[in-house]
């Protein structure tokens, strides 16, 4: 049997079964049931989060002869069939980043022409819209305002503002969410499930973390470690993996700096470099541990971390022990520290003088009051 991508195979083919967008799937699924279809629509987003899957979803939806009650397609109609199959005529798509020239336009504009054989509309989508150049965009204007009564556009773009004023205001614009981790991880878990895979929940959010807001690069990145895992999936094995430095680094080293530690601050730092860990990564992922310490001294503002609830709970104990001075100060030590990374010649001196200071944050406060 063919092997097949997580992204692929578990695509969404419903609104219902799209991830952390129920603004835009809801919206949508309205103005099918009441029949106020705009002819054209500008999805913006980041990658990866279902801009061209709800577009696809779209047009399957709108072409089906017998919608669910819930407005979602029958799958069972020819039209549903036909889309299912990939051998659907009702929907066109145009990768503009390799096809962005007036001529590309003109043959598509040719192509809106032509009525749809099964079903009432044919779909348009335009990916990466944004990539289209000044004379094509000029040459879409009019068709894309005034298109046949059967012709709908979906324009998708990661940057929606190198797009011409002019087309915006003749779209309906959606703005789709970053994947949160949380989000992220229960669909993980979810796969996991179906491909009999067993992991520890920790491991999951290490790879929705990894993914930056990207469905399609979490199932990716869950592709690769079961790859190197195989059915059971741990923590420590996620994290050597993708390379991602141990929350326990940066709990040992607060600790360290709390005590004004400073010879197990720089052992601590010397064995973060003996694993491999860039200084840049480090000092940034430090800024971040500080920041969740932050979040965490206030009940209101813990549910601002994007960790499992294990960690969390190691990052509200730990949260205690700080108070918001020394937090702001290390802040602002580590800030200035990455800020000047790329400038410094001697970068390991440049990070361990930053850890040094931040072992010193409690002596200088007091040379500083007396």
């Amino acid at each position: 049997m063919e092997y097949i991508v997580s992204a692929r195979k578990y695509r969404p083919a419903t609104f219902d079964t799209v991830e952390g967008q129920g603004n835009i799937t809801v919206t949508l699924k309205n103005a099918i049931k009441n029949k106020q279809l705009a002819h054209a629509y500008l999805f913006c987003g980041p990658r990866g989060v279902g801009k061209t899957t709800c577009a696809r979803i779209f047009a399957k939806t709108i072409n089906c002869s017998n919608l669910s009650d819930d407005t979602e397609p029958c799958n069972e109609c020819e039209s549903c069939k036909s889309f299912n199959e990939n051998r659907s005529y009702n929907i066109h798509e145009l990768d503009a980043a390799s096809n962005n020239s007036v001529d590309d336009i003109r043959l598509l504009i040719d192509k809106v022409r032509i009525p749809p054989q099964i079903g009432n509309y044919s779909v348009y989508i335009i990916d990466e819209v944004h990539m289209l150049s000044q004379a094509a965009f000029n040459a879409f204007l009019k068709t894309l305002e005034e298109p046949p009564h059967h012709a709908i556009f979906i324009l998708a773009t990661t940057e929606k503002h190198k797009i011409l004023p002019t087309i915006l205001s003749r779209c309906q614009t959606f703005d789709f969410n970053r994947i949160t981790v949380e989000v992220a991880s229960e669909y993980l878990k979810f796969v996991a499930s179906r491909e009999n895979v067993t992991a520890e929940e920790e491991a999951l959010n290490v790879i929705a973390q990894k993914a930056d807001g990207a469905m399609r690069d979490a199932l990716s990145i869950f592709d690769q470690i079961v790859a190197f895992c195989g059915k059971n999936i741990t923590y420590q094995q996620v994290i050597d993996n993708l390379n991602v430095l141990d929350y326990d680094y940066y709990f040992r080293l607060t600790e360290a700096f709390l005590k004004e530690d400073t010879v197990s601050t720089l052992i601590i730092y010397n064995d973060i470099l003996n694993n491999g860990f860039d200084g840049s990564h480090f000092i940034n992922g430090l800024s971040n541990h500080f920041r969740d310490l932050l979040v965490c001294r206030d009940p209101q503002t813990v549910s601002l971390l994007e960790v499992g609830a294990s960690i969390r709970q190691r990052y509200v104990e730990q949260a205690k022990t700080c108070d918001v001075d020394f937090l702001y100060d290390a802040l602002k030590i580590t800030t200035e520290c990455d800020l000047n990374y790329k400038l410094a010649k001697n970068k390991r001196l440049h990070v361990e003088f930053a850890l040094i200071s931040l072992s010193r944050i409690f002596v200088e406060k007091k040379k500083y009051l007396n």
